[in-house]
């Protein structure tokens, strides 16, 4: 079966027009993150960079252009969100 769409593209249109979106696909990765490791973490962060600071403007914001430097990208996320957000330990069941 073939897609209509890119699917990359419509997650940029999405996060652009909708900030709930947005603000999920950030709060996904960093519940991810823990459980599922950075791999995992580090691909909604990337459709996430894609979509909007761009990943020459999260360089200069972190001062490395890498996706190996988790927290200061949640960071850049962060503040161009404009959100804050705690992180919190919950026990697995």
């Amino acid at each position: 079966m073939m897609l209509t769409r890119d699917f990359k593209q419509a997650v940029v249109e999405r996060v652009q027009r909708d900030p709930a979106f947005a603000k999920a696909l950030l709060d996904a990765a960093a519940t991810l993150l823990p459980s599922s490791g950075p791999d995992t973490a580090r691909l909604i962060l990337r459709d996430r960079v894609n979509a909007t600071v761009g990943f020459e403007p999260l360089a200069q914001l972190t001062r490395k252009p890498s996706m190996h430097n988790l927290a200061a990208i949640f960071d850049a996320i962060r503040g161009w969100l404009k959100v804050s957000f705690h992180v919190r330990v919950v026990e697995a069941a």
